[in-house]
């Protein structure tokens, strides 16, 4: 998949990571009922590849389904056999490179300049700021895209709804949301909830300009 391409039309990933396999599923379900898109399954949620793999099963081929917090090249392989299209990372580990091996693309953790240019230096397709919220939200962003004017950068982190709309404003080709998102939906909450969440975050990124 051209996972850059991805992140530039839908503008918003959710991350989901519960402590309920069951749950966990029905979240992944329930969002893209409602129309996100692009949805990652965190590997350190409880049977994380499992959920990857009914999730695949459930919504066949053609919905973009990624494995978060990849770190090694064998969470690269389990992530790649349990259906997975695309790796995300909190870091340069060694999953970055195995994961683009095996065809899925990365949106990469990053930080700094030089993680940054490391990433860039990789092929990775995207890059995840993170933690944006304590690196100084959107402003951090906005230094960023300085020396980097059309880095692809993707903030996760604390993005609530009002740090969401900021990081888009600043330039952001998209944002990651987790609990600001999934509520305790993962763990067994409300779907209910979980769905309103999905349609205000929504409404976020239709209201975005075109990156």
């Amino acid at each position: 998949m051209d996972l850059r391409a991805a992140l530039a039309t839908h503008r918003l990933v959710a991350i989901v990571r519960g402590d309920d396999a069951d749950a966990s599923l029905r979240t992944v379900l329930a969002l893209v009922e409602e129309g996100v898109a692009l949805v990652e399954v965190s590997l350190s949620g409880k049977d994380a590849l499992a959920v990857i793999e009914r999730a695949r099963h459930a919504l066949g081929p053609e919905h973009p389904l990624g494995a978060g917090t990849v770190l090694t090249a064998d969470d690269a392989r389990a992530a790649h056999r349990a259906g997975a299209d695309f790796a995300v990372t909190p870091g340069l580990g060694d999953g970055v490179v195995t994961a683009q091996e095996l065809g899925m693309p990365v949106l990469a953790g990053v930080v700094t300049p030089t993680e940054v240019i490391a990433a860039r230096a990789l092929g990775v397709a995207a890059l995840k700021i993170f933690p944006i919220a304590q690196f100084g939200g959107a402003a951090y962003l906005k230094a960023l895209r300085g020396p980097f004017p059309d880095a692809p950068f993707v903030p996760v982190g604390g993005a609530d709804e009002a740090a969401a709309r900021a990081c888009l404003a600043a330039g952001a080709l998209a944002v990651g949301v987790g609990s600001p998102l999934i509520g305790d939906a993962a763990d067994g909450g409300s779907i209910t909830a979980l769905r309103e969440r999905a349609r205000r975050f929504r409404t976020v990124v239709a209201e975005a300009a075109t990156p």
